[in-house]
């Protein structure tokens, strides 16, 4: 895993374990990722998932995988 991919994963981890406490946890990290990522971000985020390097949550898995990238 790259460095930049690492950093993405550690922030879509903590941005998980944020909004962990709620049932459409992973909607949530969606529309925050969506919000405040920038499409360039969203794009590795979702190229690392697809490449099987994932070390993101389960809920994170699932907000990544809904992204839109542009």
């Amino acid at each position: 895993m790259n460095q930049e991919a690492a950093q993405l994963v550690k922030m879509a981890n903590q941005i998980a374990d944020n909004f962990s406490y709620h049932e459409d946890a992973a909607d949530r990290i969606r529309e925050h990722l969506q919000r405040f990522w920038a499409p360039s971000m969203r794009r590795l985020i979702k190229q690392h998932l697809a490449a099987g390097e994932s070390g993101l949550r389960a809920s994170a898995v699932e907000a990544v995988q809904g992204l839109e990238t542009d």
